[in-house]
């Protein structure tokens, strides 16, 4: 079983390695732009967040859904899919950012840092197999049964 499992999660080490650069470069946005956003415009860090995310989100789902993970998926089911997660993962950001940074003062940029990283580990399984999975149309088969009663003419 423990074989099994890991053969599994090495099968899927190509996408990761594309999550993951996405990932990077993501963050390398949302440090930039939450710096940007608190240094020079002067906006407490929560709000910082709550307008940096809101650009975060689109570009990670797009990149995910046709690079990382080929996904030829319903594109607004999966959309309502990730925007469920992304909400989960922004109220979980937003959460952390007033707690340690306004609230025990910790450095906004460390707090910030830290949820990413957390975060890394289950959107990647959320990701995989949830948001971008693709389910199959479900066909009838009364389209393939004969009728073996047809009115004679």
């Amino acid at each position: 079983m423990l074989k099994k499992l890991i053969l599994h999660f090495w099968s899927l080490r190509r996408e990761f390695s594309k999550y993951f650069i996405i990932g990077v470069c993501g963050v390398v946005l949302d440090i930039g732009s939450l710096y940007l956003l608190k240094e020079w415009l002067h906006l407490r860090p929560v709000v910082a967040v709550v307008i940096n995310q809101a650009f975060l989100i689109n570009y990670v789902f797009f990149l995910n859904k046709y690079w990382a993970f080929k996904s030829k998926g319903i594109t607004h089911k999966q959309m309502v899919r990730f925007y469920i997660l992304a909400l989960i993962n922004y109220g979980i950001s937003v959460g952390w950012m007033y707690w340690f940074n306004e609230r025990l003062h910790f450095q906004y940029l460390a707090v910030r840092l830290a949820n990413v990283a957390l975060s890394v580990a289950w959107n990647f399984l959320l990701y995989k197999y949830w948001v971008y999975r693709e389910t199959t149309p479900q066909h009838s088969n009364t389209a393939t049964h004969q009728h073996s009663n047809d009115s004679v003419l």
